[in-house]
């Protein structure tokens, strides 16, 4: 009995990814690297093979791709299952899309118990994101019971990971005694370590930190780095912070931020 015309294009589409797989085994870890994060639609088709043929990172990228639309139509749904599947074999970035496609309702109905026992997973399995995501539900509440304390135990974990996010939020804890004692002299400290990593809003905080010390020159570069690094939301919060100002550093942050903001 001969094979249906569905039946033979998907042996012969197995027998292409197969071959595929045969020359990704024999490439450098650096040749296999440049290939499955190069440009998505020329990866496309050996990312699909690598995760048709089970490699979780193959197949988390291919999760990625059809989840933005990057190299191939998004496809939500489609993303999921290939994030599940390479969660079922504990890749904790996996585990951390889960949670994100959970949290957000992509590819399935939003669940924030679900997205909390998978933000778990990720997070105690080590992964960065998975630990400050995991901490974001416990600080508010959400799809868990919420606890402060334990949310700024999972934001230093990801801090000492380098996770600047996590260190702006660290920071806020600290100012404001969230789940645990006030200390303004550490909250600079996090905030200054989140500037440094690149993040925006840390910027954004320990320019105003410099600028209640009486410290204007230092204040204006990191207010300009928050702008520069940040969102519509930022530059407004920035020339509202700075509309008082006579400072000529100030004043001239301020100019340069109005001129990326035209409304």
């Amino acid at each position: 009995m001969g094979l249906t015309p569905a039946q033979f294009a998907r042996a012969a589409a197995l027998e292409v990814d197969e071959l595929r797989m045969r020359r990704l085994v024999r490439m450098s870890y650096g040749e296999l690297h440049t290939l499955l994060s190069g440009d998505p639609a020329e990866a496309a088709e050996w990312v699909g093979s690598a995760a048709q043929c089970g490699v979780p990172a193959a197949q988390l990228r291919l999760g990625r791709m059809l989840l933005e639309g990057r190299g191939l139509p998004r496809d939500p749904a489609a993303a999921l299952r290939w994030f599940t599947r390479a969660a079922e074999r504990g890749d904790a970035q996996a585990l951390n899309m889960l949670g994100r496609c959970c949290e957000n309702g992509w590819g399935t109905p939003l669940d924030l118990q679900l997205a909390a026992v998978h933000y778990r997973r990720s997070a105690e399995a080590g992964h960065d994101w998975g630990q400050y995501n995991f901490g974001n539900l416990l600080f508010d509440g959400r799809g868990v019971v919420r606890d402060r304390c334990a949310a700024l135990h999972w934001y230093l974990r990801a801090a000492r990971q380098g996770h600047g996010r996590a260190m702006n939020l660290i920071g806020r804890c600290l100012e404001q005694g969230w789940g645990c004692p006030r200390s303004q002299a550490d909250a600079q400290y996090w905030y200054r370590r989140s500037a440094e990593s690149g993040y925006f809003r840390g910027q954004y905080n320990h320019a105003l930190v410099l600028l209640e010390c009486g410290l204007a020159a230092a204040a204006a570069e990191w207010f300009w780095k928050a702008a520069s690094e940040g969102d519509a939301d930022m530059q407004r919060a920035i020339l509202a912070t700075l509309a008082g100002a006579s400072d000529s550093a100030l004043l001239r942050v301020r100019s340069r931020v109005a001129a990326l903001r035209p409304d």
